[in-house]
């Protein structure tokens, strides 16, 4: 039983930062319906780049955060204007092969600044593990976890207490609508984008500052595991994208568990086929077609 519970509290906290991921993917489908392949490679790039300032200068903490955030927010604004400026309302395919083929270029361009596999990263905490009777709750855990509540609370107040999140809510319901009452869409989609590839960047320094190591498959795993939460959690639903991070987490800590790290992505792409067919909206989504975003609040 304390193995039982261990595990589920592992599964939770590291589910915090799948839930961090599949925020920015929910803030984006949610605005543009379309899935945007470059949001693992655009957090990767400001990874890089706050791994470059401390393999080469050696910068503090707060100074490689602030860089890792900047950088994905730069890259997801790249990307935007990219792929997804351009192209017209209906062009949801060509806008994600698109972003599929600047996810190789973002990848490649890292890669050259840093060549090799494997970087140091700062840690987040360095601290022994906080013990509640026989079980343990690692520091940097628990900042990821209040993290990901902080910002899904935020993210959740911006779409339905602000102005800014009206306007997005408008263009949810009706682009051209939006832009006849005076809503420039295009800075509005922009200014979403950037703040998702923003939330990205938050979620890819608290993972990496916790494993303290970066690869080049780290824009990989990102848009992985991100997109898996979205899709179990609720396609456009800001708290089925926690929700089904932290479900994803507590899956694959038990699944280790029990069968080893080599069962583990197998299980949990076994949960999320299953969430397709009995539930193709997600836990808390409707339907792919309708999602949460676009019912306001009563």
């Amino acid at each position: 039983m304390i193995d039982f519970v261990q595990n589920t509290i592992d599964g939770v906290m590291i589910g915090s930062s799948y839930g961090l991921l599949a925020l920015g993917f929910t803030l984006i489908f949610g605005v543009m319906r379309r899935l945007n392949l470059s949001y693992g490679p655009s957090i990767m790039v400001g990874a890089y780049l706050g791994t470059l300032l401390y393999v080469q200068l050696g910068a503090p903490p707060v100074a490689i955060a602030v860089a890792t955030v900047l950088g994905a927010a730069l890259a997801g604004i790249y990307v935007e204007r990219l792929c997804f400026a351009p192209m017209a309302v209906g062009a949801g395919i060509a806008s994600m092969v698109s972003s599929f083929a600047i996810w190789m270029q973002l990848e490649q361009a890292a890669i050259l600044i840093l060549p090799r596999h494997t970087y140091p990263f700062p840690p987040l905490a360095t601290g022994a593990p906080l013990a509640l009777g026989p079980f343990l709750l690692r520091i940097d855990h628990l900042i990821m976890l209040a993290a990901a509540l902080g910002l899904s609370l935020g993210v959740q107040l911006m779409l339905y207490r602000s102005r800014f999140g009206l306007a997005l809510r408008a263009i949810i319901g009706n682009p051209v609508a939006a832009h006849l009452v005076g809503i420039n869409v295009k800075t509005a989609v922009l200014c979403a984008f950037a703040i998702a590839s923003a939330i990205g960047g938050i979620a890819g320094y608290l993972v990496l500052a916790t494993d303290q190591q970066v690869t080049p498959m780290f824009g990989m795993w990102a848009t992985f595991k991100g997109l898996i939460a979205m899709m179990i959690g609720g396609l456009g639903s800001i708290p089925g994208a926690i929700l089904g991070g932290l479900v994803l987490g507590v899956v694959e800590a038990h699944s280790q568990w029990h069968f080893g790290p080599q069962a583990r992505d197998l299980i949990a792409y076994l949960i999320l086929f299953a969430c397709l067919v009995l539930r193709p909206g997600g836990i808390l989504g409707e339907t792919p077609a309708r999602s949460v975003l676009d019912r306001g609040r009563a």
